[in-house]
């Protein structure tokens, strides 16, 4: 499918160095404020008391959450489990005050709305599982680098793997910036948005690469400049279609999804669009920066015998 033909290609890595100059300021903000002001991290990375309890009829969520903000108690998150009348909530750990006292506090609060509630669980998240989460979510983080560059290396070349991993640390750290400088919630769902992100992304830097790859076999005249202009001109429609369907999808999640989804959504809506100018200003420039040329990834020189006109707007534009 193929909404927007484009008959010439557009001279994206003319004005490579001026993106990446870009990219390089807006990644070196996102490093200063991660390291001057930090993550505000929730519950499950700090320890709380969570509670759950249970209702009569379906709950709403978001006057349970009003009714405990009330108290006092900042950044608390409220979510239904299992069945719309079953509530989880996360109160963070206070100094002075137990957890007996955070969950007895609540519990009046939540009688006076509705004698019928009662409370069938609370526990004490000790800051020592929250460490414990910290340390296996940078793991599963380093892993999934690990292995998407593996893969490229394998598919395509090192190059390739390299400019790949820039881009998606790039992203990741983009989002990490965004969340530090606002100082917005950091929890284990958006640790899973920033996961999400890097599988994202990468999508996006293989269906370029692959389309850079078929363009050394297809136009021998052409320069490695010539050759990325096109492959990524070429899968520009694509790109609009899966990245704007994905969007609206995220953004209805944002809108309508309430104070659960909200940063979840808020994470991955910065990780597509970065996502998007990452894959074709940062990935396939570096790949260009390093020295990507027809011999690193058509073996022999060859390439088939193939030589379409790269001015023919049906040539190469299937995905």
């Amino acid at each position: 499918m193929e909404f927007f033909k484009i008959r010439r290609d557009i001279p994206f890595m003319r004005n490579a160095l001026a993106f990446n100059l870009i990219s390089f300021l807006t990644f070196a903000a996102a490093v200063f404020f991660l390291f001057h002001r930090g993550l505000h991290l929730s519950v499950e990375f700090t320890g709380g008391t969570v509670m759950e309890v249970a209702y009569s009829q379906p709950a709403d969520v978001e006057r349970i959450r009003q009714t405990v903000s009330g108290l006092g108690f900042a950044d608390v998150q409220v979510q239904n489990f299992g069945t719309a009348r079953d509530v989880m909530i996360r109160l963070p750990a206070q100094k002075g005050v137990s957890s007996a006292q955070q969950s007895e506090r609540v519990m009046g609060a939540l009688k006076a709305a509705d004698p019928a509630v009662a409370l069938r669980r609370t526990e004490f998240v000790g800051p020592q599982v929250g460490e414990e989460l910290a340390t296996d979510g940078l793991k599963a983080l380093a892993m999934v680098v690990a292995g998407i560059m593996i893969y490229l290396a394998f598919r395509f070349e090192w190059k390739f793997a390299v400019a790949a991993i820039v881009a998606n640390l790039h992203d990741v750290v983009i989002i990490l910036g965004f969340f530090a400088f606002f100082q917005w919630e950091f929890s284990l769902a958006v640790l899973a948005a920033v996961l999400a992100v890097l599988g994202y992304s990468v999508n996006e830097s293989v269906v370029i690469f692959d389309r850079i790859r078929e363009n050394f076999r297809r136009y021998r005249k052409m320069n490695t400049v010539e050759i990325i202009d096109n492959a990524i001109t070429s899968t520009i429609s694509r790109t609009i279609i899966t990245h704007g369907s994905t969007q609206i999808m995220v953004l209805s999640m944002l809108l309508f999804g309430g104070a659960t989804l909200h940063y979840f959504a808020l994470a991955l809506t910065i990780g597509i669009c970065f996502g998007i100018y990452s894959s074709v200003f940062v990935a396939a420039a570096i790949a260009m920066w390093l020295g990507v040329k027809r011999e690193d990834l058509v073996k022999g020189g060859g390439g088939g015998s193939r030589k379409e006109d790269p001015n023919d707007p049906n040539a190469g534009a299937m995905v």
